[in-house]
């Protein structure tokens, strides 16, 4: 579940990380009124106005602005509110900025010089380890820095058993150059946001950039949180910090419904239960001439109702041309699904596209016999090689 900028620095301010004072707002006003807020409280004569959106590389696509009187904060959230915001993250469609975050800029001058870093933790699956990835050149252009120069990359990774030693938070600190007081601020910093790391069941904690400002004082400039779904029963109080709107449409649809789904750029559906299955099946569908439209795993508990779901969700994508329906009956008993496939064609409506079946399992005899005698225009498969050659025969009558 990925988190807002707003909402991962409120999450990790919780756990002593020092982040930037800022709130959120959804109108020029209220900007205004956040602005003077922050004024107040700390003294401040810039604010930064920033889209928030689940993407990167907002700052290059005019999506994050540093004001430095209230009549630019008004103009920049005024102009960023109800814009598509267009970045390499977001694809060409862009996404459309519902609210903006505005905080104390941490770009003041002082007497010393501002620095830029980069800081994450995530997991390392293929070592069954955390990782502390970071580096003294963050910024803007991170990207570009570790795809010419991945010298500057440096990686820490941790043992999930025995957790952060101060020697490897020591270790960062000096590889990214800090010296005096700023090492023992690092620390603290570190070791708070690998806690909240792991309290909040993250998945990854980025920090880019970690400032040192003029003045010497270490702030978390932007800050992105992304929550593990699987853990999120043991979460809910993160629940609520979802944000459907920046979601698939279909996707967020599919998980009302319990469905793992995934859209993808295909044009043959696909509906499968189990993941293993799932990407058998996507495997046959590129072999057979098509383009997989999505990944859809009913999972073993499927229903008539969860079946009827997935249909109508995968018909929601007009480019789909053909579906695929690959059940083996453990769990799930076939006969169930194919009831779950009459149902869609009763309640969705009519169904122009081909439908290709192949039931295994627990009642398939059972399910491909409810097909057959109920009537509908639906293909029946028993092995992979004749789901593969109706699905090939599908594609070819559509082009």
């Amino acid at each position: 579940m990925n988190l807002h900028e707003y909402q991962s620095k409120q999450l990790l301010k919780q756990y002593g990380v020092p982040v930037p004072e800022g709130f959120v707002a959804q109108s020029a006003g209220a900007a205004i009124e956040v602005a003077k807020k922050i004024a107040d409280k700390t003294g401040t004569n810039a604010w930064a106005v920033k889209a928030q959106v689940h993407a990167g590389g907002r700052g290059k696509s005019g999506g994050v602005k540093v004001a430095h009187n209230l009549e630019e904060v008004k103009h920049y959230a005024h102009d960023m509110l109800g814009m598509t915001l267009v970045t390499p993250q977001t694809g060409p469609k862009g996404k459309l900025v519902r609210k903006v975050l505005v905080e104390q800029s941490v770009y003041y001058t002082g007497v010393s010089e501002i620095k830029e870093f980069y800081l994450s933790i995530l997991l390392n699956r293929d070592k069954g380890m955390y990782a502390i990835v970071y580096s003294a050149k963050g910024g803007m252009d991170i990207e570009t820095v570790a795809a010419s120069n991945a010298d500057v990359i440096y990686t820490e990774l941790i043992d999930t058993k025995i957790g952060l030693h101060d020697y490897q938070s020591r270790k960062i600190a000096y590889n990214i150059g800090l010296t005096g007081k700023l090492v023992n601020e690092f620390l603290l910093l570190l070791g708070n946001m690998f806690l909240a790391f792991e309290k909040l069941d993250a998945s990854m904690i980025e920090v880019n950039p970690l400032v040192k400002t003029s003045d010497d004082k270490l702030l978390v400039a932007d800050a992105k949180v992304v929550i593990d779904d699987n853990a999120l029963y043991r979460q809910p109080s993160l629940v609520g910090l979802r944000d459907i709107d920046e979601e698939d449409p279909a996707e967020a649809e599919a998980a009302l419904h319990g469905l793992n789904f995934v859209k993808l750029d295909g044009n043959v559906g696909c509906m499968v239960n189990g993941a293993g299955l799932a990407m058998a099946t996507m495997d046959i569908i590129k072999l057979s001439g098509g383009n997989p439209a999505n990944f859809l795993d009913v999972g073993g508990a499927a229903s008539a109702k969860t079946v009827e779901a997935g249909f109508r969700i995968i018909l929601k994508d007009k480019n789909v041309k053909a579906i695929l329906v690959n059940i083996f009956g453990g769990i799930v008993r076939c006969d169930r699904v194919a009831q779950g496939i009459a149902d869609a064609f009763k309640n969705v409506g009519e169904i122009k596209i081909p439908i290709i079946v192949r039931l295994q399992g627990t009642n398939a005899k059972e399910g491909r016999d409810l097909l057959v005698s109920s009537g509908l225009k639906v293909m029946t498969a028993t092995t992979l090689e004749e789901a593969a050659e109706l699905v090939k025969k599908a594609v070819t009558a559509q082009c």
